[in-house]
């Protein structure tokens, strides 16, 4: 491989990354937006849970989208708990911790 072919993967990795944080942070806040409407929240819970754990399963291969993915799904769908940031919490944990690129 060449060094530009080697710049333009590793381009495309940063930006994925940064793609991928900030729509992790718009799906943490679609998940919050519950607290916004007491009584409605169950219901967009209900539907939101689901569509979270997919999400996730999708945004991050593996057994961490996995794993990942089943957490999404149970945070969002038991009350009082899903205020947690589990999208953010899977990038810092996929790009901090276990450095990915």
């Amino acid at each position: 491989m060449s060094n530009q072919n080697i710049e333009i993967i590793h381009s495309k990795a940063k930006s994925d990354k940064k793609t991928k944080l900030v729509l992790g942070i718009i799906f943490d806040l679609i998940g919050m937006l519950s607290y916004v409407v007491p009584v409605f929240a169950e219901a967009t819970d209900i539907i939101w849970a689901p569509i979270s754990g997919f999400i996730m399963m999708a945004m991050y291969k593996g057994t961490t989208g996995k794993v990942a993915g089943v957490i999404s799904f149970i945070e969002e769908a038991f009350p009082f708990i899903d205020f947690i940031p589990t999208f953010t919490l899977t990038w810092i944990y996929r790009y901090i911790f276990k450095k990915e690129a």
